[in-house]
């Protein structure tokens, strides 16, 4: 998309911010594309699951993804989703301080107002839109990242392996199992998949289950059944590793999303 606003000191020109909004359904597909600029997408409701050829990302709701210029994008929708779209050209892509690869980031309440504000904005507003602008790239600047991400291996044979996982995320999966559905050794497996994603077979295994149960929670799924479908020793072992992703466990989790969502409607 071309983004252009009205300046009053010399007319139309291509500006660097671009605010939207759209609705999806549960369960829909937004297929694979690409952007010519740098999408921030956030999910006010709802949740979303994003692929690309690098990895996969999950988007709980009211945090937000950056998915930089030409990168192709495939998203998968839990529950209603309300998301806002931020079109970022380069100049003000750097100006944000947003990276060269995608990343989920937490997004402050004040942010949400500015992308309100932005789209309640009049065609002929230019001086408060550029104010606005400045103030939302500044802010971005700020935002935390979060380790909503799983890496996937460029190696066909290990990318082959753990697509598999992905299909059916388990805590109980082994190193030699996934060896044997790359068909490499247990030792070969172990040190390609490190120096393909940076991680241990152990914390990819953990990313991927946690990712999966946020999708599901997000969805409306009980703690206990996704802890027993994704493997969990226990309730309260799951509980702890998500807290110590998430920053809280999912029983608050849940309950703090079901109230955004009913305040969102």
């Amino acid at each position: 998309m071309k983004i252009e606003r009205f300046d009053s000191n010399d007319g139309p020109h291509a500006t660097d911010v671009a605010v939207t909004t759209r609705t999806f359904k549960a369960g829909e597909v937004f297929a694979r594309h690409s952007h010519e600029e740098g999408q921030f997408a956030y999910a006010a409701t709802g949740g979303i699951s994003m692929f690309t050829d690098e990895g996969n990302w999950i988007v709980p709701t009211q945090r937000a993804i950056w998915v930089p210029a030409s990168v192709g994008h495939e998203m998968h929708m839990h529950g209603p989703v309300t998301m806002f779209n931020t079109f970022i050209g380069p100049r003000a892509a750097q100006l944000a301080a947003l990276p060269s690869h995608c990343q989920v980031f937490g997004v402050s309440a004040f942010v949400r107002h500015l992308f309100d504000a932005m789209l309640e904005l009049p065609a002929d507003a230019c001086a408060r839109r550029a104010r606005l602008e400045a103030v939302l790239l500044d802010e971005m600047s700020e935002m935390p990242r979060l380790p909503f991400s799983v890496p996937l291996p460029q190696d066909p044979r290990l990318s082959r392996a753990c697509r598999r996982m992905l299909d059916a995320p388990t805590q109980t999966i082994s190193i030699d199992e996934m060896a044997r559905l790359a068909n490499v050794s247990r030792r070969t497996f172990t040190r390609r998949f490190r120096e393909a994603t940076g991680l241990s077979l152990v914390v990819w295994r953990q990313h991927v289950c946690l990712l999966e149960a946020l999708s599901r929670l997000s969805q409306g799924a009980s703690v206990k059944d996704v802890a027993v479908d994704l493997g969990y020793s226990s309730t309260s072992a799951f509980s702890a590793a998500f807290k110590q992703l998430l920053g809280e466990p999912p029983v608050r989790y849940c309950s703090r999303y079901r109230t955004l969502a009913v305040a969102a409607r």
